[in-house]
């Protein structure tokens, strides 16, 4: 993500407001980096610069590959077709805040420092919880996220659902499933990995999806469950302590603003190949316009007010690299 720029109003400096200008800056860029340190979107969707309104995303399908043809046989003709495609569109944000000059005259530091504070720590918090909602909705097997009073589209490019139970073939191969009941297990953790392992392309070709992270909400039961799974070399699941073949294996990302937007009976558990993610571009996350600050002076209230905008959205457009599981009404893995 990109630097956060300023613009100052004509003669802001020379104002009783001026002194202030520079320190509340640094104070929300220095803010500003450490949420991007922290932020969980860059892990669970494909973050990319955007350049213009919307982003078209498509694929093709794979060709039919080499084929034997003897001696002197002639070159059999290949070829490819553009798969399913998908439109993600950019959405603008904004904020501000205001510091009187009454604050100022009477140095009130309080309002010089909260306020600067709770406008970066919303900005980089809304980015969190759109990322969360557009996930949760997801998870809730819906078609739109609603969120600030918009609607966000969260099928892909299949016009499926991102969990779904039929997602189809361009090409006419078999339906496949990246939505599943089985509640979080080791066996069906291992269960999940190989069918997610097991996913093909348009064209019926295998794919080289590997998941190696585990989302799930701030739920202690299923925490507890997770890492009982994934955390000893040993098997949970045997009294010799046979060989635990998840151990190091997973990466864990407990996100408590999933809790905000799925219920407590509802126990999801997904898994996500990153480095698919970015081949595939399946969770998309567009950065049109970093956030942009400018400060200036009210004529009427003689306030020191301070804007932000912002453009970015996000989308799915491939499923393959996300599978979920505990879902009551997705298919059943083990028995």
């Amino acid at each position: 993500m990109p630097n956060i720029t300023f613009t100052y109003g004509a003669g802001l400096n020379d104002s009783i407001f001026g002194k202030c200008q520079a320190p509340i800056s640094k104070f929300i860029e220095k803010r500003g980096e450490a949420f991007e340190e922290a932020s969980l979107v860059k892990e669970i969707f494909n973050v990319q610069k955007s350049n213009h309104f919307g982003e078209k995303f498509t694929s093709m399908t794979a060709m039919e590959g080499f084929q034997p043809v003897g001696e002197m046989g002639k070159h059999p003709y290949d070829g490819m077709q553009e798969s399913y495609s998908k439109f993600i569109e950019n959405e603008t944000w904004k904020d501000q805040f205001s510091i009187s000059r009454e604050a100022i005259e009477d140095s009130k530091l309080m309002d010089l420092r909260q306020k600067p504070q709770a406008f970066v720590t919303g900005y980089y918090r809304t980015r969190e919880k759109f990322a969360a909602a557009m996930l949760a909705s997801a998870v809730k097997l819906e078609e739109k996220c609603s969120f600030s009073g918009r609607s966000f589209d969260v099928t892909c490019a299949d016009s499926k659902k991102l969990f779904a139970a039929d997602h189809p073939s361009k090409v006419g191969k078999a339906v496949q499933c990246n939505l599943f009941k089985d509640a979080f297990s080791a066996n069906a953790l291992g269960a999940l990995e190989t069918a997610m392992q097991n996913f093909k392309g348009d064209n019926g070709e295998i794919l080289d999806i590997s998941p190696t992270t585990i989302v799930i909400p701030n739920d202690y039961v299923l925490k507890q469950q997770v890492f009982e799974a994934i955390g000893s070399d040993k098997d949970p699941e045997t009294s010799n302590n046979g060989f635990n073949y998840h151990y190091g294996r997973w990466n864990i990302i407990v996100h408590p603003y999933l809790n905000q937007y799925i219920s407590g009976d509802i126990k999801p558990w997904i898994l996500l190949d990153k480095n698919a993610n970015e081949t595939y571009n399946g969770g998309v996350w567009l950065d049109r316009t970093a956030l942009e600050v400018t400060s200036s002076v009210d004529g009427d209230t003689n306030a020191n007010i301070w804007r932000g905008y912002a453009r970015f959205t996000a989308g799915f457009n491939d499923w393959r690299p996300f599978a979920v599981g505990g879902i009551a009404s997705g298919k059943q893995l083990i028995g």
